[in-house]
Protein backbone atom coordinates (compact mmCIF):
# COMPACT_ATOMS: atom_id res chain seq x y z
CA UNK A 1 0.00 0.00 0.00
CA UNK A 2 3.20 2.07 0.39
CA UNK A 3 3.80 2.05 -3.40
CA UNK A 4 -0.32 2.94 -4.19
CA UNK A 5 0.06 6.06 -1.27
CA UNK A 6 3.21 7.33 -3.21
CA UNK A 7 1.70 7.34 -6.35
CA UNK A 8 -1.33 9.41 -4.80
CA UNK A 9 0.48 11.70 -2.96
CA UNK A 10 3.25 12.55 -6.26
CA UNK A 11 -0.28 12.18 -8.69
CA UNK A 12 -2.92 14.40 -6.42
CA UNK A 13 -3.06 14.11 -3.03
CA UNK A 14 -0.05 16.73 -1.86
CA UNK A 15 -1.87 19.00 -3.93
CA UNK A 16 -4.60 18.57 -2.06
CA UNK A 17 -3.59 18.71 1.20
CA UNK A 18 -1.64 21.88 0.55
CA UNK A 19 -4.65 23.35 -0.29
CA UNK A 20 -7.23 22.35 2.37
CA UNK A 21 -4.34 22.68 5.39
CA UNK A 22 -1.78 24.92 3.82
CA UNK A 23 1.04 26.13 6.33
CA UNK A 24 -0.41 29.34 7.08
CA UNK A 25 -4.06 27.66 7.14
CA UNK A 26 -6.15 29.26 10.14
CA UNK A 27 -6.62 25.63 11.51
CA UNK A 28 -2.83 25.81 12.33
CA UNK A 29 -3.53 26.62 16.15
CA UNK A 30 -5.57 23.12 16.12
CA UNK A 31 -3.61 21.42 13.93
CA UNK A 32 -0.26 21.78 15.37
CA UNK A 33 -0.60 18.66 18.17
CA UNK A 34 -1.57 16.37 15.13
CA UNK A 35 1.09 17.41 12.96
CA UNK A 36 3.83 15.72 14.17
CA UNK A 37 7.03 15.75 16.86
CA UNK A 38 8.57 18.41 14.87
CA UNK A 39 5.90 21.18 14.95
CA UNK A 40 7.05 22.24 11.98
CA UNK A 41 5.45 22.78 8.62
CA UNK A 42 7.06 20.06 5.73
CA UNK A 43 5.80 19.44 2.36
CA UNK A 44 3.75 23.23 2.35
CA UNK A 45 1.13 21.61 4.31
CA UNK A 46 0.87 21.24 8.32
CA UNK A 47 -0.07 17.49 7.32
CA UNK A 48 2.95 16.09 5.72
CA UNK A 49 3.52 13.08 4.06
CA UNK A 50 4.86 10.90 6.88
CA UNK A 51 1.95 12.23 9.19
CA UNK A 52 0.19 9.28 10.75
CA UNK A 53 -3.10 10.92 10.69
CA UNK A 54 -2.61 12.02 7.00
CA UNK A 55 -1.69 8.36 6.16
CA UNK A 56 -5.06 7.34 7.91
CA UNK A 57 -7.22 9.79 5.70
CA UNK A 58 -5.29 9.20 2.71
CA UNK A 59 -5.15 5.47 2.44
CA UNK A 60 -8.81 5.43 3.60
CA UNK A 61 -9.90 7.75 0.38
CA UNK A 62 -7.62 5.73 -2.31
CA UNK A 63 -9.14 2.20 -0.52
CA UNK A 64 -12.62 3.36 -0.60
CA UNK A 65 -12.11 5.19 -4.64
CA UNK A 66 -9.72 1.95 -5.80
CA UNK A 67 -13.10 -0.57 -4.37
CA UNK A 68 -15.54 1.72 -6.20
CA UNK A 69 -13.61 1.84 -9.53
CA UNK A 70 -12.58 -1.87 -9.64
CA UNK A 71 -16.27 -2.68 -8.63
CA UNK A 72 -17.92 -1.01 -11.18
CA UNK A 73 -15.44 -2.25 -13.91
CA UNK A 74 -15.35 -5.82 -13.18
CA UNK A 75 -18.66 -6.32 -12.07
CA UNK A 76 -20.46 -4.64 -15.07
CA UNK A 77 -18.03 -6.98 -17.02
CA UNK A 78 -19.52 -9.72 -15.56
CA UNK A 79 -22.51 -8.78 -15.76
CA UNK A 80 -22.24 -8.04 -19.64
CA UNK A 81 -20.10 -11.13 -20.61
CA UNK A 82 -20.70 -13.68 -18.38
CA UNK A 83 -24.06 -13.51 -16.42
CA UNK A 84 -26.98 -15.12 -17.75
CA UNK A 85 -29.92 -12.94 -18.24
CA UNK A 86 -32.50 -15.32 -17.84
CA UNK A 87 -31.84 -15.41 -13.79
CA UNK A 88 -34.15 -12.50 -13.69
CA UNK A 89 -37.28 -15.04 -14.68
CA UNK A 90 -36.64 -16.68 -11.06
CA UNK A 91 -38.68 -16.35 -9.13
CA UNK A 92 -36.76 -15.73 -6.04
CA UNK A 93 -34.71 -13.08 -7.62
CA UNK A 94 -36.16 -9.62 -6.26
CA UNK A 95 -37.57 -6.72 -7.35
CA UNK A 96 -35.10 -4.04 -8.22
CA UNK A 97 -32.31 -5.99 -7.08
CA UNK A 98 -29.64 -4.92 -8.57
CA UNK A 99 -29.99 -1.75 -7.79
CA UNK A 100 -30.47 -2.93 -3.89
CA UNK A 101 -27.21 -4.64 -4.67
CA UNK A 102 -25.07 -1.63 -5.42
CA UNK A 103 -26.73 0.45 -2.98
CA UNK A 104 -25.87 -1.71 -0.38
CA UNK A 105 -22.24 -1.70 -1.94
CA UNK A 106 -21.86 1.75 -2.04
CA UNK A 107 -22.86 2.11 1.50
CA UNK A 108 -20.57 -0.11 2.87
CA UNK A 109 -17.24 0.58 1.09
CA UNK A 110 -16.63 3.58 2.86
CA UNK A 111 -16.89 1.89 6.44
CA UNK A 112 -14.97 -0.89 5.40
CA UNK A 113 -12.33 1.38 3.80
CA UNK A 114 -11.99 3.43 7.23
CA UNK A 115 -11.52 -0.33 9.02
CA UNK A 116 -9.18 -1.47 6.89
CA UNK A 117 -7.61 1.40 6.89
CA UNK A 118 -5.39 0.73 10.25
CA UNK A 119 -3.89 -2.13 9.02
CA UNK A 120 -2.69 -0.72 5.72
CA UNK A 121 -1.01 2.12 7.96
CA UNK A 122 0.36 -0.94 10.12
CA UNK A 123 1.74 -1.74 7.22
CA UNK A 124 2.80 1.47 5.97
CA UNK A 125 4.84 2.22 9.43
CA UNK A 126 6.59 -1.01 8.99
CA UNK A 127 4.85 -3.26 11.40
CA UNK A 128 4.70 -5.91 9.26
CA UNK A 129 6.65 -8.39 6.89
CA UNK A 130 6.12 -6.85 4.08
CA UNK A 131 8.94 -6.42 1.83
CA UNK A 132 10.14 -5.11 -1.50
CA UNK A 133 13.04 -6.54 -2.78
CA UNK A 134 12.02 -9.68 -4.89
CA UNK A 135 15.08 -11.83 -4.18
CA UNK A 136 15.13 -10.68 -0.31
CA UNK A 137 13.55 -14.19 0.77
CA UNK A 138 14.32 -15.80 -2.82
CA UNK A 139 12.21 -16.78 -5.72
CA UNK A 140 10.36 -19.80 -4.50
CA UNK A 141 9.13 -18.34 -1.98
CA UNK A 142 7.81 -15.78 -4.01
CA UNK A 143 6.53 -18.27 -6.44
CA UNK A 144 4.52 -19.99 -3.29
CA UNK A 145 3.17 -16.80 -1.81
CA UNK A 146 0.06 -16.60 -3.66
CA UNK A 147 -0.78 -20.29 -2.81
CA UNK A 148 0.39 -19.88 0.37
CA UNK A 149 -2.32 -16.75 1.21
CA UNK A 150 -5.04 -19.22 -0.38
CA UNK A 151 -4.39 -21.98 2.21
CA UNK A 152 -4.45 -19.62 4.79
CA UNK A 153 -7.27 -17.18 3.94
CA UNK A 154 -9.16 -20.35 3.23
CA UNK A 155 -8.72 -22.01 6.71
CA UNK A 156 -9.62 -18.68 8.46
CA UNK A 157 -12.61 -17.69 6.45
CA UNK A 158 -14.37 -20.93 6.64
CA UNK A 159 -14.53 -20.60 10.47
CA UNK A 160 -15.54 -16.86 9.98
CA UNK A 161 -18.27 -17.21 7.45
CA UNK A 162 -20.11 -20.23 9.49
CA UNK A 163 -19.55 -18.31 12.33
CA UNK A 164 -21.15 -15.30 10.85
CA UNK A 165 -24.19 -18.15 10.24
CA UNK A 166 -24.32 -18.33 13.59
CA UNK A 167 -28.12 -17.31 14.68
CA UNK A 168 -26.72 -15.05 16.83
CA UNK A 169 -24.72 -13.03 14.30
CA UNK A 170 -26.43 -14.07 11.22
CA UNK A 171 -29.27 -11.16 11.39
CA UNK A 172 -27.29 -8.71 12.83
CA UNK A 173 -24.24 -8.90 10.03
CA UNK A 174 -24.42 -11.56 7.81
CA UNK A 175 -28.04 -11.88 6.63
CA UNK A 176 -27.58 -8.33 4.53
CA UNK A 177 -25.46 -10.18 1.69
CA UNK A 178 -27.92 -13.25 2.00
CA UNK A 179 -31.21 -11.36 0.88
CA UNK A 180 -29.85 -11.89 -2.29
CA UNK A 181 -30.90 -16.17 -3.08
CA UNK A 182 -29.64 -16.03 -6.54
CA UNK A 183 -27.22 -13.37 -6.51
CA UNK A 184 -25.61 -11.31 -9.75
CA UNK A 185 -22.12 -10.32 -9.81
CA UNK A 186 -23.50 -6.98 -8.06
CA UNK A 187 -23.46 -8.67 -4.82
CA UNK A 188 -20.02 -9.44 -5.05
CA UNK A 189 -19.51 -6.42 -2.56
CA UNK A 190 -22.85 -6.04 -1.08
CA UNK A 191 -22.26 -6.87 2.82
CA UNK A 192 -23.28 -5.30 5.54
CA UNK A 193 -19.67 -3.38 6.81
CA UNK A 194 -18.49 -5.43 9.51
CA UNK A 195 -19.43 -8.35 8.07
CA UNK A 196 -17.26 -7.75 4.81
CA UNK A 197 -14.28 -6.30 7.18
CA UNK A 198 -14.27 -9.63 8.95
CA UNK A 199 -14.11 -11.85 6.18
CA UNK A 200 -10.89 -9.41 5.10
CA UNK A 201 -9.13 -9.45 8.18
CA UNK A 202 -6.98 -13.05 7.12
CA UNK A 203 -5.79 -11.21 4.05
CA UNK A 204 -4.76 -8.37 6.40
CA UNK A 205 -3.02 -10.87 8.91
CA UNK A 206 -0.90 -12.71 6.90
CA UNK A 207 1.12 -9.90 6.31
CA UNK A 208 2.18 -9.17 9.96
CA UNK A 209 2.85 -12.88 10.47
CA UNK A 210 4.84 -14.28 7.32
CA UNK A 211 7.11 -12.24 4.51
CA UNK A 212 5.45 -11.07 1.82
CA UNK A 213 6.48 -9.11 -0.97
CA UNK A 214 4.57 -5.89 -1.67
CA UNK A 215 3.80 -6.42 -5.30
CA UNK A 216 2.22 -9.59 -4.73
CA UNK A 217 0.37 -7.99 -2.07
CA UNK A 218 -1.41 -5.76 -4.19
CA UNK A 219 -1.96 -9.02 -6.91
CA UNK A 220 -3.58 -10.48 -4.14
CA UNK A 221 -6.38 -8.27 -3.76
CA UNK A 222 -6.69 -8.13 -7.41
CA UNK A 223 -7.49 -11.86 -7.32
CA UNK A 224 -9.26 -11.48 -4.37
CA UNK A 225 -11.61 -9.02 -5.49
CA UNK A 226 -11.89 -10.94 -8.84
CA UNK A 227 -13.03 -14.39 -7.16
CA UNK A 228 -15.23 -12.46 -5.26
CA UNK A 229 -17.20 -11.29 -8.54
CA UNK A 230 -16.23 -14.44 -10.21
CA UNK A 231 -18.20 -16.78 -7.68
CA UNK A 232 -21.45 -14.42 -7.33
CA UNK A 233 -21.78 -14.49 -11.58
CA UNK A 234 -23.45 -17.92 -11.12
CA UNK A 235 -22.21 -19.49 -14.26
CA UNK A 236 -20.29 -22.70 -13.07
CA UNK A 237 -18.43 -23.59 -16.40
CA UNK A 238 -17.98 -27.32 -14.18
CA UNK A 239 -18.93 -29.12 -11.22
CA UNK A 240 -15.16 -29.02 -9.33
CA UNK A 241 -15.48 -30.93 -6.37
CA UNK A 242 -12.17 -29.28 -4.90
CA UNK A 243 -12.37 -25.43 -5.87
CA UNK A 244 -15.19 -23.58 -4.36
CA UNK A 245 -16.47 -21.75 -6.68
CA UNK A 246 -19.32 -20.45 -8.72
CA UNK A 247 -21.51 -23.61 -8.49
CA UNK A 248 -20.27 -24.36 -5.03
CA UNK A 249 -21.38 -20.28 -3.96
CA UNK A 250 -24.32 -20.50 -5.70
CA UNK A 251 -25.53 -23.13 -3.59
CA UNK A 252 -24.69 -21.47 -0.87
CA UNK A 253 -26.54 -18.44 -1.59
CA UNK A 254 -29.95 -21.02 -1.97
CA UNK A 255 -29.49 -23.27 0.87
CA UNK A 256 -27.29 -21.35 3.25
CA UNK A 257 -26.15 -23.94 5.71
CA UNK A 258 -23.03 -25.53 2.79
CA UNK A 259 -19.65 -24.24 1.34
CA UNK A 260 -18.78 -21.50 3.33
CA UNK A 261 -14.45 -22.24 2.13
CA UNK A 262 -13.89 -19.02 -0.16
CA UNK A 263 -11.54 -20.72 -2.42
CA UNK A 264 -11.73 -24.76 -1.76
CA UNK A 265 -13.86 -27.24 -0.21
CA UNK A 266 -11.42 -28.43 1.84
CA UNK A 267 -12.92 -26.84 5.38
CA UNK A 268 -16.54 -27.88 3.97
CA UNK A 269 -15.44 -31.08 3.36
CA UNK A 270 -13.73 -31.55 7.23
CA UNK A 271 -16.43 -29.77 8.69
CA UNK A 272 -19.09 -31.57 7.51
CA UNK A 273 -20.82 -28.51 5.27
CA UNK A 274 -19.81 -29.58 1.85
CA UNK A 275 -22.93 -29.99 -0.63
CA UNK A 276 -22.03 -31.43 -4.03
CA UNK A 277 -23.91 -28.94 -6.42
CA UNK A 278 -26.52 -30.25 -8.50
CA UNK A 279 -25.55 -31.19 -12.00
CA UNK A 280 -28.39 -28.79 -13.42
CA UNK A 281 -26.49 -26.21 -11.66
CA UNK A 282 -23.60 -26.43 -14.46
CA UNK A 283 -25.99 -27.34 -16.89
CA UNK A 284 -27.19 -23.63 -19.32
CA UNK A 285 -30.50 -26.03 -20.06
CA UNK A 286 -31.59 -26.84 -17.18
CA UNK A 287 -30.48 -24.41 -14.28
CA UNK A 288 -33.08 -21.99 -16.16
CA UNK A 289 -35.69 -24.68 -16.40
CA UNK A 290 -39.26 -24.27 -14.51
CA UNK A 291 -38.51 -28.15 -12.77
CA UNK A 292 -35.61 -27.18 -11.66
CA UNK A 293 -36.41 -23.50 -10.32
CA UNK A 294 -39.57 -25.61 -8.16
CA UNK A 295 -36.88 -27.71 -6.79
CA UNK A 296 -34.77 -24.49 -5.72
CA UNK A 297 -37.80 -22.44 -4.37
CA UNK A 298 -39.48 -25.68 -2.23
CA UNK A 299 -36.15 -25.80 -0.66
CA UNK A 300 -35.29 -22.07 -0.42
CA UNK A 301 -38.22 -21.42 1.12
CA UNK A 302 -38.11 -24.17 4.46
CA UNK A 303 -34.67 -22.39 4.68
CA UNK A 304 -35.37 -19.06 4.75
CA UNK A 305 -38.24 -19.66 6.94
CA UNK A 306 -35.81 -21.81 9.72
CA UNK A 307 -32.79 -19.65 9.17
CA UNK A 308 -34.57 -16.12 9.09
CA UNK A 309 -38.22 -17.11 10.95
CA UNK A 310 -39.87 -15.38 7.75
CA UNK A 311 -39.47 -14.06 4.36
CA UNK A 312 -39.45 -10.28 4.24
CA UNK A 313 -38.26 -10.12 0.72
CA UNK A 314 -40.51 -9.03 -2.32
CA UNK A 315 -39.91 -10.48 -4.87
CA UNK A 316 -39.74 -9.44 -9.28
CA UNK A 317 -43.55 -9.48 -10.24
CA UNK A 318 -44.64 -11.52 -7.23
CA UNK A 319 -45.50 -10.23 -3.74
CA UNK A 320 -44.35 -11.15 -0.40
CA UNK A 321 -45.47 -14.69 0.67
CA UNK A 322 -46.62 -15.93 -3.16
CA UNK A 323 -44.81 -19.22 -4.27
CA UNK A 324 -44.13 -19.38 -7.93
CA UNK A 325 -44.43 -22.49 -8.85
CA UNK A 326 -44.38 -22.36 -12.58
Amino acid sequence: MDYVLEISDDLLLDRVYEAVVPCDSFLSPYLVPFSGESRTCIDGSLLPRGNIYRQYISVSLVVWLLGVIFYFLFAPLSYWFLFDKRTFKHPRYLRNQIRMEISLTMAAMPVMSLLTAFWFVAEIRGYSKLYGDLNEHGLLYLALQLPLIVVFSDCLIYFIHRGLHHRLLYKHLHKPHHRWIVPTPFASHAFHPLDGYVQSLPYHIFPFLFPLNKLMYLAMFVFINLWTIMIHDGEAFANNSVINGAACHTVHHLYYRYNYGQFTTLWDRLGGSYRKPDEEICDPTLKMASGTWTKQVCEVDQMIEREEDGDDRTYQGKTLGITNES
